[in-house]
């Protein structure tokens, strides 16, 4: 089993960032990629970005590309996810989830699922 617990959501203003956390416990976490979602209100969850099991590959929707940036310490079994110049449709829950070795950009390929954390960008 491995937990997670993300962190750092909250309310910003347009073009502002926020550093939302992602700390695991349980198995040995540095064998999983983990990826970050959002859903928002009436939407599908959606892919964000992810990170391979080793930290060395990461992967970004769009949508995000050049705006956000996912890193993972294994010293602290957190994955951190920056998010910078945001923007309103930005705004929903933020959950990280985690599978084994790859990443993968669909929501149920993944085993394990933090609680989420809410992002709100206002304008």
């Amino acid at each position: 089993q491995v937990q997670l617990v993300e962190s750092g959501g909250g309310l910003v203003q347009a073009g502002g960032s926020l550093r939302l956390s992602c700390a695991a416990s349980g198995r040995t976490f540095s064998n999983y990629a983990v990826g970050w979602f959002r859903q928002a209100p009436g939407k599908e969850r959606e892919f964000v970005a992810g990170v391979s099991w080793g930290g060395s590959s990461t992967y970004y929707a769009d949508s995000v590309k050049g705006r956000f940036t996912i890193s993972r310490d294994i010293t602290k079994n957190t994955v951190y996810l920056r998010m910078n110049s945001l923007k309103p449709e930005d705004t929903a829950v933020y959950y990280c989830a985690a599978r084994p070795t790859l990443v993968r950009v669909r929501a149920d390929e993944y085993d394990y699922w933090g609680q989420g954390t809410q992002v709100t960008v206002s304008s």
